[in-house]
């Protein structure tokens, strides 16, 4: 099977960097695959798009060196299995709360005996190779999403759960159920103590932790927090903030107008 280049690098205790699609575009999720990131993660959560246009999503990905990830809306093993099916190396699940709910979603993400996932390999058996169907297994990445007061109070046993690859904090919706304001930078202190339990309560048990952030600054801030997997915003978000960078920068030399007599 085609190795999971995001998953070796995780083994050698690297700090790897994450793209995530949000629009509808497979030349921009190649484009992302072959601009250094280590994964690119298309979100089927909060993407402006359906389940029908992310095997070209992922089909972008595949095309350059990045490895393929998608986050599903929901905890359903039969949309997870048919992100794996489309060629997803690795899953993000969102609102994993309990120990049940990740316990099920590494079933998801695995065949019988071990799992629930439906044989139908479909496009991952090309993406993959001839042997996917018994190597899948131990290749794809699970991550269980924490992102509230409740996946808080069970963070122990969700990170003990066998099988489960790490966990990958929403803050935002963290912060919401903290009862703080989301977007902020830097975080709130409450905010703040509750990424460093989850770093170390994952790396306690063996597991990797990943997180969204809003720009380069805060991505590096975690990294040194301990993070294993940083996502540095959006296509989107990355694009909008380069191209409003540009526009400051020839407004603020272009010269000004004269108002001379020009008639």
């Amino acid at each position: 099977m085609r190795e999971n280049l995001l998953k070796r690098l995780l083994e050698d205790n690297s700090t790897t960097i994450n793209g995530w699609v949000s629009v509808d575009s497979p030349y921009l999720s190649e484009v992302l695959s072959y601009s250094g990131l280590d994964s690119v993660t298309v979100d089927l959560q909060h993407g402006m798009f359906g389940f029908g246009a992310a095997v070209g999503l992922l089909q972008g990905v595949s095309a350059g060196p990045a490895t393929p990830m998608a986050r599903c809306v929901t905890l359903d093993s039969a949309t997870i299995g048919k992100l794996l099916d489309a060629g997803a190396y690795g899953i993000i699940c969102p609102a994993i709360d309990t120990v049940e709910q990740a316990r099920a979603l590494v079933a998801a993400c695995r065949y019988p005996p071990r799992g629930v996932r439906s044989f139908g390999p479909a496009r991952g058996l090309l993406y993959g190779g001839s042997d996917y169907v018994t190597a899948a297994d131990s290749t794809i990445l699970s991550w269980a999403m924490i992102e509230s007061v409740t996946a808080l109070a069970n963070l122990d046993e969700i990170v003990a759960v066998p099988g489960l690859s790490g966990v990958f904090v929403g803050p935002n919706d963290l912060a919401l159920s903290l009862g703080e304001r989301p977007g902020q930078w830097p975080l709130p202190a409450t905010v703040w103590a509750a990424l460093e339990r989850i770093v170390s309560a994952s790396h306690s048990a063996g597991i990797k932790a990943g997180i969204f952030c809003v720009d380069a600054e805060s991505a590096r801030a975690l990294a040194e927090l301990g993070f294993d997997l940083l996502t540095p915003g959006t296509d989107v978000s990355i694009l909008r903030a380069a191209v409003e960078d540009r526009v400051a920068a020839i407004r603020d030399s272009a010269p000004r107008q004269g108002g001379g007599s020009g008639y």
